[in-house]
């Protein structure tokens, strides 16, 4: 069994973490950390997991009972943490914060995204799990990359739900604000762009291009649903066969010969793209759930690929009917 240990514990991701591993049948959890709710249950604060689990959060750092440490810190507070503790030099570590997703002199952290660094995140002892716009995002454009035709600017937009914002509560996430709203932020400045522009430049080998993100609020809790636009000559048929052999081998992210939508992928690992054409304009859509395939789920894929195990072993989860 991998054994686990979960620093940051109480906050949305925590939780959806919590949810999959206590369910994985490779995977054991060491202990949770939290300063904060020391010696209350879980479900104290995770309370869709009454009748899961029994365990409790604890202020300890027994790195010695785990095998891999899972980061579920906010941005910016993975490197100081690591900075500060002594975690063992053997220790395989999860971060799913920012702070080490950018190539860097230094930086060892190998960025997870199994669709093109699967023989990477194998081999890696620290894994830098994407950001959740950058994933959906960026298994919309990777074919596209791929065949080297990501040769102008992309206009890209994509909406997101309220838990992309994290479980403190501001003035743009609690429900009488959010209930029947839609609003933008950060646009062209988002933090998730140079991810993506790091992926397309190892993927294609170069990118002169910008990519024009405009960021949306969403009025529903979960998902990202993404469109991006990319001039090219290349036909449509010739696209379709690139995705789909793009993508033959990764058991999450399949392409779909006809109109995707949210609902098909909350509350699941899996990540849909679909392409369609107009004249000189090749029209991208992609969705995943922010907090799984976006996150956590993710984060527990390249857990398994890191440990040698079926890359999918407590993710084939199912979304509603409805």
């Amino acid at each position: 069994m991998i054994k686990i240990g979960i620093l940051g514990g109480a906050g949305y991701t925590a939780g959806e973490l919590i949810r999959l591993l206590i369910h994985h049948p490779e995977a054991e959890i060491a202990f949770i950390h939290s300063e904060s709710n020391a010696g209350n249950h879980i479900t104290d604060v995770h309370e869709g997991l009454y009748g899961d689990t029994d365990l409790v959060f604890t202020d300890q750092m027994p790195f010695d009972q785990a095998d891999v440490l899972f980061l579920c810190f906010g941005h910016g507070k993975s490197e100081a943490f690591l900075a500060q503790h002594d975690v063992p030099d053997g220790m395989r570590i999860i971060d799913l914060a920012q702070d080490f997703r950018l190539s860097a002199p230094g930086n060892d952290f190998v960025y997870g995204l199994p669709e093109i660094n699967r023989s990477l995140i194998a081999n890696a002892r620290h894994i830098a799990n994407p950001g959740c716009f950058a994933t959906c995002i960026q298994l919309g454009l990777l074919p596209a990359a791929k065949m080297g035709i990501i040769c102008q600017d992309v206009a890209v937009n994509a909406i997101t739900g309220s838990t992309g914002a994290g479980q403190k509560p501001t003035g743009t996430t609690h429900f009488s604000w959010r209930n029947n709203n839609l609003s933008i932020y950060k646009p062209f400045t988002h933090q998730h762009v140079p991810e993506i522009v790091q992926s397309l430049r190892q993927v294609q080998g170069h990118l002169d291009a910008h990519i024009d993100f405009i960021p949306y609020r969403g009025d529903f809790a979960r998902g990202i649903f993404a469109t991006e636009v990319v001039k090219t000559d290349a036909a449509i048929e010739d696209i379709v066969s690139a995705y789909k052999a793009f993508y033959a081998d990764a058991p999450f992210t399949h392409y779909v010969d006809k109109a995707i939508d949210l609902k098909q992928v909350v509350n699941t690992n899996k990540a849909l793209v679909h392409c369609e054409k107009f004249e000189d304009k090749l029209l991208i859509t992609s969705c995943i759930d922010n907090l799984l395939k976006g996150a956590v789920g993710q984060a527990v894929q390249n857990m398994n690929i890191m440990f040698g195990i079926d890359e999918t072993a407590g993710l084939r989860l199912k979304p509603s009917a409805f």
